[in-house]
């Protein structure tokens, strides 16, 4: 958050998550519309159809999951404001940074948020050792530690926790008794899946751990909204599971018929969808690692993404030339950059990274051209680093951090 001597006043939205570029599979498409027609709301929480599809797609990675361990709702950011009303009072420890949109539905029911600091080769989990001292800290100021939100494949450092850190962090959270929700909205856009060892917080702490998945990270457009939620197994997990659900009915938050009926399908797996994110999860691939090359060129630091449609670049080595531009916090090098890249270009501060540090979440997806036959050309293409528009995109990006390594 932002203090108000600096000006600026406190930081209330953060951007959207990095979206997919490309157009829509014309099979989810007709699932759509093909629902369209559905007279009948969805129930609460969501119909069989979808909670079994989630169920399945759990199942699939080794985590068997009964229907009535699963709830749906139309987004994850509704599904994680009625997970922590859920879990009663108590304060909620994040990760810093974290996903953009995690804070606010903390903030929005009036819950104290602690960001802990997470360790120097990955983000997405607390480091083990500051988690436990957080605690004990909320703790002698008389607060009490409730609920973890951490992630497996990390908005927006677009990095993997190794399973040892992830673990490290899971059990300092299990033995302080907090409950951990696990975001695995980017889990099925890894980089490079055969050479990424992910073992989900659930696998380790079965019994405190739910996960939440947001279906427009690797599944469907963002304008289609649909979040599933898995609960542990057991009278704890039913009774947490419960409690959301009369949350989610009491806002009205229920998936529309026709996005259930398409994120069913998807949850499915049907060829053309896994084909389709394979495809696309190798083309955001190359086209994060050229602009980390062109990040790392001019100076900056961005650790390897690994997964996403991101990179998470400091520039704080670039200080003394961002001056210059009269650039001296993260909001003014949001500004910056945006202006000069023509591209979305949020600071750290929205998601809750020192306001005063200079870093910036870069997405992939503008780099694929401008049209809709320009971004499928991208997926087609044998390398689609030298098509002309992609190498057009690049050097404006290489051009605008070129500038501040040569300033004096």
């Amino acid at each position: 958050m932002r203090t108000e001597p600096e000006g600026r006043g406190p930081v209330r939205y953060g951007p959207p998550l990095p979206e997919p570029g490309l157009p829509v599979l014309p099979g989810l498409c007709a699932v759509l519309a093909g629902a369209a027609g559905r007279a009948h709301a969805e129930p609460p929480g969501g119909g069989h159809a979808l909670l079994d599809a989630a169920s399945g797609h759990w199942a699939r990675r080794g985590l068997w999951t009964a229907r009535d361990q699963v709830v749906a709702a139309p987004g994850a950011a509704p599904l994680l404001l009625a997970l922590t009303a859920a879990l009663g009072g108590g304060d909620v420890l994040l990760p810093r940074p974290c996903s953009a949109w995690w804070a606010p539905q903390v903030r929005l029911l009036g819950r104290s948020v602690y960001h802990v600091p997470t360790p120097a080769e990955c983000g997405g989990v607390p480091d083990p050792y500051a988690l436990l001292e957080t605690v004990r800290r909320i703790r002698a100021e008389g607060g009490t530690p409730r609920l973890l939100v951490l992630s497996v494949a990390d908005d927006p450092t677009a990095t993997v926790p190794p399973p040892e850190v992830l673990h490290e962090a899971v059990e300092a959270a299990a033995d302080e008794g907090l409950h951990v929700v696990s975001d695995e909205t980017w889990r099925d856009t890894l980089h490079r899946p055969h050479d990424t060892l992910l073992i989900g917080p659930a696998e380790m702490a079965p019994d405190r751990v739910t996960v939440l998945f947001d279906l427009s990270g690797a599944f469907l457009p963002p304008g289609w909204p649909a979040a599933v939620a898995r609960f542990p197994s057991g009278d704890r997990g039913a009774a947490l599971r419960d409690r959301t659900l009369d949350v989610l009915t009491a806002l009205g938050a229920s998936v529309t018929a026709p996005v259930a009926a398409v994120a069913a399908y998807a949850l499915g797996e049907p060829d053309e969808v896994t084909e389709r994110l394979v495809r696309a999860n190798r083309l955001h691939a190359r086209m994060a690692a050229a602009a980390r090359r062109a990040v790392l060129a001019a100076g900056a630091l961005a650790l390897p993404p690994r997964a996403g449609r991101h990179l998470y670049a400091d520039l704080a080595p670039l200080r003394p030339a961002l001056a210059a531009h009269g650039v001296g916090d993260a909001q003014d090098l949001e500004n910056f950059l945006a202006a000069r890249l023509a591209m979305p270009a949020p600071g750290g501060h929205r998601f809750g990274d020192d306001p005063a540090a200079l870093r910036v979440r870069l997405s992939t997806w503008p780099l694929l051209g401008s049209t809709r036959q320009e971004r499928l050309a991208c997926l087609d293409a044998a390398d689609a680093l030298e098509l002309p528009y992609v190498q057009r995109a690049l050097r404006t990006l290489a051009s605008a951090f070129d500038e501040l390594r040569d300033s004096p």
